[in-house]
């Protein structure tokens, strides 16, 4: 990252962004599915056409140093990376933009944040690193505040300690990805947890959304690599005691977990290690049937093995993202104790009870600095790596691509498929959005899978956000009818508060708003993502 410039309207570094023979290829795959689709390259307006106002507050002359009233930077904090975002951008419409950005490189700092605009009634967003796809960052927060700032922690990266002999790391809560990695890696350890947003997002942010990693089975939350956690509030400092697991009571960790900065703003957490994969294997098993291979999935996840990579393809998403005309399911283990040889053996037995063929052998190597792929699999993950800047770039070419996740009980995918699939092409038929659905499982339970829906649909230029909308309302309602999550690992925010407060218990939602009043009495933390602030005497 370093030496590069991070897009404010889009997806990661502008030195990355799609163009020459990628942009071509990535063109003729659409223009193969939709021949109708209007293809038309659009590209982001400058910055002066937002026509953003001056900033409505002063910071104190004590946080001067930290605090930024950048137009772009503004921008760049204005939004996340959903589809809807993207868009908006590139039509110039954001109308929700911060009035400052406060980078605060110390504990200390929050505080006097957070003090500050608890006594003044401004809105705070915390940010993370931005990479939110369900409005969790945008300061959509009405008219009862005197302005809104976006708290950026990136300033606060550090590995402050490690503690080898019970494997765990004191981490401050703004450090990215890639940068946590590098300061681990010298000691041989590594967290493990690498969402598709690894390289632009950050551990508060991972624990403040209940983030989902890479890794398809077992510790595939960041909840289960949260071992303590300090969350700075309006009404004080809340830390939990480090602890490999406890019965005393519920958990404080859990009632931060997954609250969006909606109760507290995560400055730091003590985390669970791994030590560094040394042996790995990869294989990629295709099934002519989808359903044979939903079968095998769930053979393997109820078998005890617990694959490290478990994604299973359907026949459209493969041909889409890897190619390949049949379902793929892409497989992998890896180990820092032993070589995996027979449990790619066994899991690959379970995959031919099932009809499961290869097309080549798996790969095996024993080696931390190599990573195992076949040739299948190899193609997926670069598409992988790469899906979000080809979605903003099919998004400038007035295509809709975004993505529902979900998770369900193995007894109900069926009908879910069924449902989401139903809804969406209905929805598309209703926009005039001719398109296809896709579905991939990311991470399989023992009682279930978390699929992941695609949309791809052709769209019209200056109405692709409304179209999207329609289709999400739709789908969204139809998870939560077929008796699924709205999200398994993208969190709440703003865009999903709907279905959210259908699927929570009422009396749970009374109890969180009563932790809100105790933990931010002016309701200043992001106000409306997860759970709406009480009317404040005075403030309404």
């Amino acid at each position: 990252m370093k030496g590069k410039t991070r897009s404010w309207w889009g997806w990661g570094n502008t030195e990355d962004a799609v163009c020459g023979s990628e942009r071509e290829e990535l063109t003729r795959r659409p223009a193969a599915l939709l021949p109708k689709a209007d293809l038309t390259i659009h590209e982001a307006p400058p910055i002066e056409a937002f026509g953003v106002g001056a900033s409505r507050i002063k910071a104190p002359d004590s946080l001067a140093a930290i605090v930024s009233a950048d137009v772009r930077d503004r921008l760049a904090h204005s939004h996340g990376q959903a589809f809807r975002d993207v868009v908006r951008a590139l039509l110039g419409a954001l109308p929700h933009v911060p009035d400052l950005v406060v980078r605060p490189a110390s504990e200390a700092q929050v505080v006097h944040v957070l003090d500050w605009c608890h006594d003044a009634n401004i809105a705070v967003i915390p940010f993370g690193g931005g990479s939110s796809v369900v409005g969790g960052v945008e300061p959509r927060v009405g008219e009862r505040y005197s302005g809104v700032v976006s708290l950026d922690l990136t300033s606060m990266d550090q590995v402050l300690e490690v503690d080898p002999t019970s494997r765990a790391a004191l981490v401050q809560a703004g450090v990215l990805g890639p940068h946590l990695e590098e300061q681990l890696r010298p000691q041989g350890y590594t967290l493990r947890f690498f969402p598709q947003s690894f390289e632009f997002s950050s551990l508060g942010g991972w624990l403040a959304t209940r983030a989902g990693g890479h890794f398809a089975t077992r510790l595939t939350h960041i909840d289960d690599l949260a071992e303590s956690l300090r969350v700075v509030t309006p009404a004080g400092v809340v830390e939990s005691r480090r602890l490999p697991g406890s019965g005393a009571g519920p958990s404080p960790d859990r009632m931060f977990l997954g609250s969006e900065g909606s109760l507290g703003v995560i400055t730091q957490a003590w985390v669970r290690l791994q030590d560094r994969p040394r042996w790995r294997a990869g294989a990629s098993v295709s099934f002519a049937q989808y359903d044979a291979g939903v079968q095998a999935v769930r053979a393997l996840s109820q078998s005890g093995l617990d694959p490290a990579n478990c994604r299973l393809l359907d026949p459209m998403e493969a041909l889409i993202n890897a190619g390949s005309a049949t379902a793929v399911l892409v497989l992998g283990f890896e180990s820092a104790d032993h070589p995996v040889d027979a449990w790619m053996e066994r899991a690959l037995e379970l995959c031919r009870d099932h009809g499961g063929t290869l097309s080549e052998p798996p790969r095996h190597t024993d080696s931390s600095a190599r990573i195992v792929r076949t040739a299948a699999a190899d193609t997926w993950r670069s598409s992988f790596v790469r899906m979000p800047y080809q979605r903003d770039a099919l998004a400038a070419q007035s295509m809709i691509v975004e993505t529902f996740e979900t998770a369900c009980t193995w007894d109900r995918f069926d009908a879910l498929r069924a449902a989401v699939h139903d809804a969406a092409q209905d929805a598309m038929r209703q926009v005039g959005a001719e398109g296809v659905v896709t579905c991939r499982f990311t991470h399989v339970y023992p009682d279930g899978p978390a699929p992941y829906f695609g949309i791809y649909a052709a769209g019209r230029w200056g109405r692709t956000v409304e179209q999207w909308d329609e289709i999400k309302q739709a789908v969204s309602q139809a998870l939560i009818t077929a008796g699924a999550t709205i999200t398994h690992h993208h969190a709440v925010g703003r865009d999903h508060r709907p279905w959210y407060d259908q699927q929570r218990p009422d009396l749970f939602a009374a109890a969180l708003q009563a932790g809100k009043k105790v933990l931010d009495p002016a309701g200043i933390l992001n106000p409306g993502a997860v759970i709406d602030p009480l009317q404040t005497p005075g403030r309404a």
